[in-house]
């Protein structure tokens, strides 16, 4: 099996026909499945919480808004992939919560952009510190061993999420 092989695969053949271990690189077998739900499993416990009222798709968007600063709605609405109706019940909640203002574009007085407030900034803050804790309450239950093996995995990990 080649490497773009398995690219192919994911997207013509249904997810119950793939292998769950893939060849990658001439490296070891990964077994993709189990990966695919072990991230899944930790990213939704990471989230599990309700921290203020905020939906997943709330949350994303006002971290975006924090990182990249004050944006235009349409801009807000392609790095998150949402509809523009979806957009303005979403923006329209995280202003009732105050955790974001919209001001007037200075370069075009018929748009607006979206900036997040200092509100906005505790509620990532805490959020964000709440999810350290919870993960760093289950670090605490692997064994040395496993904690180095995490350790050691870590850029890998970084990698895949960035690609």
């Amino acid at each position: 099996m080649s490497a773009e092989t398995p690219t192919t695969i994911e997207r013509a053949v249904p997810e119950s026909a793939l292998p769950s271990g893939l060849p990658v690189g001439g490296g070891p077998v990964i077994d993709v499945t189990r990966l695919r739900v072990a991230l899944a499993r930790l990213s939704r416990r990471l989230r599990r919480h309700e921290v203020l009222g905020l939906t997943p798709t709330q949350l994303a968007a006002l971290a975006t808004v924090e990182q990249s600063g004050p944006m235009r709605l349409g801009d807000l609405a392609a790095a998150e992939g949402i509809a523009p109706s979806t957009l303005t019940r979403l923006v329209t909640a995280l202003e009732d919560s105050g955790f974001v203002q919209r001001c007037a574009d200075p370069s075009d007085a018929r748009a607006s952009t979206l900036a997040i407030t200092p509100q906005g900034h505790q509620a990532l803050e805490r959020i964000r510190s709440e999810s350290n804790l919870v993960l760093a309450q289950s670090l605490r239950n692997l064994t040395p061993a496993q904690r180095s093996a995490l350790a050691a995995a870590l850029p890998v990990l970084e990698q895949l999420g960035s690609a």
